[in-house]
């Protein structure tokens, strides 16, 4: 029999979300070793499937100021540190004919409770502004909202982890903990990578692996209450506005639309979900999110919509709550001392907004179990520019392209601009650290397959260039290509109307015609989606 590798370190984290990656820059600022097992990639759950707003808090002042304090707080903070990952967008609040007079009339008090700055802006001076919004608005105020880019955010922290000693172990699934008395002595995990089973001691244990964290914390006999939110977006082909909009009403369906880089995201639902398993955007969530989100901005009738995404939303508490928005959005940090364990902890539920927040009260709790004394520095310490993550940013390969001239330097994806040498940067950054690049670990820390074909041309292209670089060899590529169209075309079902049915169609007769293969055993089929028809 052969027995499982054996790893060791002082603290291990389970989840590479924003949480699970802001809490090993923590620990590895103040000194600690230790390592992030993630069953996926980077932000492969809500951390990667969420608005990309840095809440004002604003959204929350009537129902759990607590939680818009901490956003308050925090979204200034990460504006001062994480200024690279950030777009200081500013945000309206909107309230149109039919809304509650009274909410409006109350929100600026609310805010003021809160500490949060709120100004009443004229409606035709917000719509000389934001063109976009209905002229049957009634009310804005103006909120200091902003857009991040929760990728880069979460790379970039990793990345500084690792440069301090920190360890990164990508599609690596926890399978279960050996226990002694009060004591987890090691953590069994399967590396997908390596296809091995692998023993990690570490001294400490922390659970920040999101809506999964309640599986992981009964695996190790820590039962943990949680309810599960589903949230889908939508994504438009073009930026409809340039500030976040929100929809001036108790927290509802379909009431943001954030900018993010060159698109719209639009959203989002709330739906309680009793599995995380066959989480994915519907028809029936487009329409609704269209239908309700045009009273806001009726520009939405008519905009083509590239994608569609869902993620899970992991709140704490009152398991099987029939309505989920009732639930705080605040975050929960299990200690599990309770249930007889020492050195394993959860940390859970909270917002991007607060992800900072959320690692330094875990880190607090992890460095008093380990005697470490150093304070947490994010707070006043910026997040260093890692080159090799700044190609999630919108407008940032177009840039670099054009410093670089071009000439020798093709473009792969021609949607966002992204080159050769982009690629390249991505590529040799994951193999520096041990990994076998993917088309699709290209795609997410890139802008590849993000433009309005949805990788129906640059994946083809970037894989050929990796056949000429030597990287994909025999059918390798052709695999690749499969699985990233696989993904991208997940995103598009909910969203088949108008012009981006013809682009579906388009990548049928190029993928299915050209390769002689269905990915994983269904056609895209775009000719039977015909009859769905737009929203409304």
């Amino acid at each position: 029999m052969n027995l499982p590798s054996l790893i060791q370190t002082q603290v291990l984290i389970i989840g590479g979300g924003v949480t699970g990656t802001a809490l090993a820059r923590d620990l590895a600022l103040r000194g600690v070793d230790c390592i992030v097992v993630e069953k996926g990639d980077i932000n492969a759950g809500a951390s990667g499937r969420n608005h990309g707003l840095l809440h004002s808090g604003a959204r929350y002042v009537a129902g759990d100021r607590a939680a818009a304090m901490e956003c308050r707080a925090e979204g200034a903070i990460l504006k001062r540190t994480a200024a690279q990952a950030i777009q200081d967008t500013g945000g309206y609040f909107v309230a149109v004919q039919g809304d509650d007079e009274r909410y409006v009339a109350d929100f600026p008090a609310w805010c003021g409770q809160a500490g949060i700055s709120v100004r009443p802006v004229e409606v035709a001076a917000a719509r000389a502004l934001e063109p976009a919004l209905s002229p049957r608005a009634i009310a804005v105020f103006e909120v200091p909202d902003a857009s991040i880019d929760p990728f880069r955010l979460s790379l970039e922290s990793m990345a500084q982890a690792q440069s301090l000693g920190a360890r990164l172990m990508r599609r690596t699934r926890v399978l279960g903990f050996e226990r002694e008395g009060r004591h987890i002595r090691a953590v069994r995990v399967r590396s997908q990578s390596e296809a091995q089973d692998l023993c990690i001691e570490a001294t400490q244990i922390v659970n920040a692996a999101g809506a999964w964290a309640r599986e992981v914390a009964l695996l190790a006999g820590a039962p943990i209450e949680m309810t599960y939110s589903k949230g889908t977006l939508l994504v438009t082909h073009g930026r409809l506005a340039s500030r976040v909009i929100n929809r001036l009403r108790p927290p509802s369906n379909a009431d943001i639309m954030m900018p993010g880089g060159t698109v719209s995201i639009v959203g989002t639902t709330s739906t309680r979900m009793d599995t995380l398993e066959n989480i994915h955007p519907t028809t029936a969530e487009a329409d609704l999110i269209v239908e309700d989100a045009m009273r806001m901005l009726p520009a939405l009738a008519s905009a083509r919509f590239i994608r569609a995404y869902a993620g899970v939303r992991p709140l704490v508490g009152a398991a099987g709550v029939a309505d989920a928005r009732a639930v705080s959005r605040g975050y929960a940090l299990f200690e599990h001392q309770d249930q007889g364990l020492e050195n394993f902890a959860t940390i859970t539920g909270g917002k991007l907004t607060t992800c900072r927040l959320m690692a330094e009260r875990a880190a607090d709790l992890v460095c008093r179990r380990l005697g470490v004394t150093r304070p947490c520095l994010t707070a006043t310490s910026p997040l260093p520019l890692a080159p090799e993550c700044a190609w999630t940013e919108p407008g940032y390969a177009p840039r670099a392209w054009m410093r670089s001239h071009g000439l020798n330097d093709p473009l792969l994806c021609e949607c966002e601009l992204v080159s050769a040498s982009a690629v390249d940067t991505i590529y040799a950054a994951l193999r520096a650290n041990g990994d076998t690049p993917t088309l699709t670990d290209i795609g997410l820390r890139s802008r590849v397959g993000k433009g309005a074909c949805q990788g129906a041309f640059c994946a083809v292209r970037t894989a050929a260039h990796l056949y000429q670089r030597g990287d994909f060899r025999s059918r390798r590529g052709v695999a690749e290509i499969l699985d990233f169209l696989r993904e991208r075309w997940r995103g598009q079902h909910a969203v088949l109307w108008g012009e981006q049915l013809a682009q579906a169609e388009l990548m049928e007769a190029l993928h299915c015609g050209l390769f002689g293969e269905e990915l994983r055993g269904e056609a895209l089929h775009a000719d039977e989606l015909h009859d769905a028809g737009a929203p409304g």
